[in-house]
């Protein structure tokens, strides 16, 4: 099997490919050391730049080097986007114990590591009990002709971090994941931490950076596992608002599974239609009611004049306009008839259906830390 530099010079040449892809959309980074300060959602955003990388990535190898990856030994390759010590390694780890886990800088990178073989599969965040929808992976989907194979619902359980010895009177800021900053403003406050809260891109990150630049005024908030990692204490255990705190990863693959009637199963669908208006709506949640089939989760995504990129079974991307993209899931596999029944009705009404995948559901139960 290739060394972990080598998965991580891989997913650093993804990076870099999905980068460039969004400069047209994005403003430019810009170099220069230090920290890097944009604002998101009207909280500054700290673009987390280490004191200790004076070198620029691994140079970039020729698309060449990313053909299928050579034969591996038992353990599955499984990406996930973040630092070691993230949420999201953990939901790796628990969707696929004993694997390889793989880090990626961005969601997108994830996906393409699997679709470029360089990863078996992919495990990504889609929806937080307090949070909501992760609407960036929802598009992705879209944009890449991964499947659903399975679920995982994981406690998130925060922790404060910092450096040993430092105390709370020290710090002047906290940062972490814009929803990890949001899941614990309460605690923090009743901690008596009235200081800046800079949003960075996940938690682990934070606290990979305080550890790299020895950073005694900041504190980030991340995983008991973090702490472990970097070299840095916890402050104070268990800080998330609520504790019924629960993130629902998806597993993706290159390959569907086949579904099965033996165990409860969940399909994942997403469809459009080109006329205005979401009538369209009222007719597909029909065809599920009549059959009794229970809807565990229902979203719109607006899109109006702003094109998606779909691709097609050859993985070819196309550019569709629909006002409104619909996201369903519901208890049923796609081995039933009634489920079968229920979808060739709903292609009757929309111009745009896809079985994003049917996989078993997650039943394992999970109690608050």
């Amino acid at each position: 099997g290739r060394s972990r530099y080598e998965w991580q010079s891989a997913c650093a040449i993804l990076a870099s490919k999905v980068v460039s892809q969004q400069q047209d959309a994005e403003n430019g980074g810009g170099g220069g050391g230090g920290d890097r300060v944009s604002i998101v959602n009207g909280r500054p955003n700290l673009d987390l730049v280490s004191a200790r990388d004076g070198t620029a990535l691994p140079k970039p190898l020729s698309i060449a080097d990313l053909s299928p990856a050579p034969m591996h030994g038992s353990k599955l390759r499984v990406a996930y986007q973040g630092v070691p010590g993230a949420y999201s390694e953990a939901a790796a780890g628990k969707a696929y114990p004993d694997c390889e886990a793989i880090p990626c800088d961005q969601f997108e990178v994830a996906f393409q590591a699997v679709e470029l073989w360089i990863a078996d599969r992919a495990v990504l965040p889609v929806e937080n009990s307090l949070g909501g929808s992760i609407h960036r992976n929802y598009d992705l989907l879209l944009r890449h002709r991964l499947h659903i194979v399975g679920e995982v619902q994981l406690p998130v359980h925060h922790c404060l971090l910092a450096l040993p010895g430092v105390r709370k009177e020290y710090l002047t800021r906290v940062i972490s994941h814009p929803q990890a900053l949001s899941q614990c403003e309460h605690t923090l406050t009743k901690l008596g931490l009235n200081v800046a809260r800079e949003a960075v891109d996940d938690t682990a990150g934070a606290a990979e950076y305080i550890g790299a630049n020895g950073l005694r005024d900041t504190a980030a908030i991340a995983s008991s596992r973090a702490a472990e990692l970097y070299g840095l204490q916890i402050l104070a255990d268990g800080i998330q608002d609520d504790t019924g705190n629960v993130t629902r990863f998806v597993m993706l693959a290159r390959e569907p599974i086949i579904p099965r009637t033996d165990r409860p199963f969940k399909t994942s669908i997403v469809f459009a239609h080109d006329k205005a208006g979401t009538s369209v709506l009222f007719k597909v949640l029909s065809a599920f009611a009549f059959r009794d089939i229970s809807l565990t989760k229902i979203e719109s995504r607006p899109h109006r004049n702003r094109p998606i990129r779909l691709v097609d079974d050859a993985n070819v991307g196309t550019a569709k306009h629909f006002e409104y993209m619909f996201y369903i899931d519901f208890e049923a596999s796609m081995a039933e008839a009634r489920a079968q029944n229920a979808l060739a009705e709903v292609q009757e009404f929309t111009s745009f259906l896809r079985v994003l995948g049917s996989y078993p559901m997650d039943m394992t139960p999970w109690s608050a830390p």
